[in-house]
């Protein structure tokens, strides 16, 4: 039924949770000791946000059917009116509006995170079965 693996998109929400919780730069010229401002800036959304970075990255380096998988996962998440039988009208969808701005798309949702745990959930599938110690 998709295209992108669960492990995939799995480690997306994980990435996106992690860009999610970033706050507005309260300080755009910190310090050059890290310790010296309490670490807060690797809490702030700055430019070269390295998570940011590794998410847009990820995102890109996909094909574009998981590219239009991740998009439909986390439309069919983000509208309670869609169920998954209405995975393969999402998908057309999804592919219809498929574009090279991808991941500037998925990375400007709000809840991304939330939209794609709810999309597997509807699928049937979940991330309990991963471990991503590595990260």
């Amino acid at each position: 039924m998709l295209e992108i693996s669960t492990e995939k998109v799995c480690f997306t929400i994980i990435k996106a949770r992690a860009f999610d919780v970033k706050d507005a730069v309260t300080d755009p010229d910190p310090g050059s000791n890290a310790s010296d401002d309490a670490m807060y800036a690797v809490l702030e959304s700055h430019r070269d946000d390295p998570v940011e970075e590794e998410l847009t990255s990820f995102i890109s380096s996909l094909t574009v059917d998981e590219q239009i998988d991740l998009v439909a996962l986390a439309w069919l998440g983000r509208d309670d009116d869609y169920d998954r039988n209405d995975w393969d009208d999402i998908r057309a969808q999804a592919t219809d509006a498929s574009n090279d701005r991808t991941a500037q798309y998925l990375l400007g949702m709000p809840m991304l995170a939330d939209y794609l745990e709810e999309g597997l959930s509807e699928l049937g599938l979940s991330c309990d079965e991963f471990e991503f110690s590595h990260l």
